[in-house]
């Protein structure tokens, strides 16, 4: 069920000290300001500068000035989140944030470790996720959209907003008077969340009232049945050994094959196979039935080949 901003926060407990994502915009500014007044003294806050704007600097100004009247450390992380061809600005950009959070390891030199990255995404963003997945044909992992709690590179991540609207976070924040950045690229259309938030949203909203909850109920779903698929596919793979034993991998049916082969090359090698790519591996599997038939096709950004009875994966760019 959705909440009130004040009830989110109120529920929201991690372990301390914590870390702000602050971009100063809205909803960033809220979480930030509600913290800070939460656990004086326990809050910093890290501003990632993009490189994408040339309003980042004034972006950046506008953090520190705020940071400065609210008494809250900031700390300000310069990136380079230009995308590499192939690759989706979205994507880009939030590898780059993450990896700008993960190199916060002190607060203003004070040996004082942090704990948790707390970000401000909220229940419209959670549906823009999902929509954008169901846009792409994407399977579970997709349908899952956004979690609330997660582990990334020794922090923890969570996101306390995900039940709160953005039209609510806005209202308690105009209560409160705080300034905050309106992003012009958030309102350009030419980005396709951003035309869902501007089209798509309100036409839910006036035909489906309750549809972040619906939605948000339905990625849960989706985020159970994939916690499955992930528990069924390690004890498969544990069977199997690795890498792979292609005769063992011939004996599951197809659906527990595809489920297996995604967990192996994600969880060991980092690489996600297209739908395309894994429909023409498990045919070529399917195939290979003697001992001197080979097996090579691209998968991510490296080659499946059969290397004596297993199915093995390697990068020819490292080698």
């Amino acid at each position: 069920m959705t909440r009130s901003f004040e009830q989110a926060i109120a529920a929201f407990e991690p372990a301390l000290p914590l870390a702000v994502a602050y971009s100063g915009g809205a909803d960033s500014t809220a979480l930030l300001l509600a913290c800070a007044r939460k656990w004086p003294g326990q809050v910093i806050a890290v501003h990632v500068h993009h490189g994408l704007q040339a309003a980042g600097d004034e972006f950046e100004r506008h953090c520190q000035h705020f940071c400065a009247a609210l008494g809250v450390p900031l700390v300000v992380q310069k990136v380079d989140a230009r995308h590499a061809p192939g690759q989706s600005p979205e994507a880009a950009a939030r590898h780059a944030r993450y990896m700008a959070f993960e190199a916060v390891t002190l607060i203003n030199n004070a040996q004082v470790a942090i704990q948790t990255i707390a970000i401000a995404q909220h229940a419209d963003d959670q549906v823009e996720t999902l929509l954008l997945a169901l846009s792409r044909g994407a399977g579970l992992p997709g349908l899952s959209a956004m979690a609330a709690l997660w582990q990334r590179g020794g922090l923890s991540y969570c996101r306390p907003l995900l039940q709160v609207s953005s039209a609510d976070i806005r209202a308690w924040l105009q209560a409160q008077g705080a300034s905050f950045i309106e992003d012009p690229s958030n309102v350009d259309e030419r980005f396709t969340r951003n035309r869902i938030r501007a089209r798509v949203l309100p036409a839910l909203q006036a035909c489906f009232p309750q549809f972040r909850d619906t939605f948000a109920r339905s990625s849960r779903h989706a985020a159970q049945a994939q916690a499955l698929l992930v528990e069924v596919a390690a004890e498969d793979l544990l069977r199997m050994g690795v890498p792979p034993d292609i005769k063992a991998l011939q004996n599951l049916s197809p659906p527990r094959l595809a489920n297996v082969l995604r967990h192996w090359l994600l969880s060991v090698h980092h690489a996600t196979p297209t739908t395309a790519q894994l429909d023409e591996l498990m045919a070529q599997l399917a195939a290979c039935r003697t001992r001197g038939h080979q097996l090579q096709l691209k998968v991510g950004q490296g080659l499946c080949v059969r290397r004596g009875k297993g199915l093995d994966w390697y990068n020819p760019k490292l080698f």
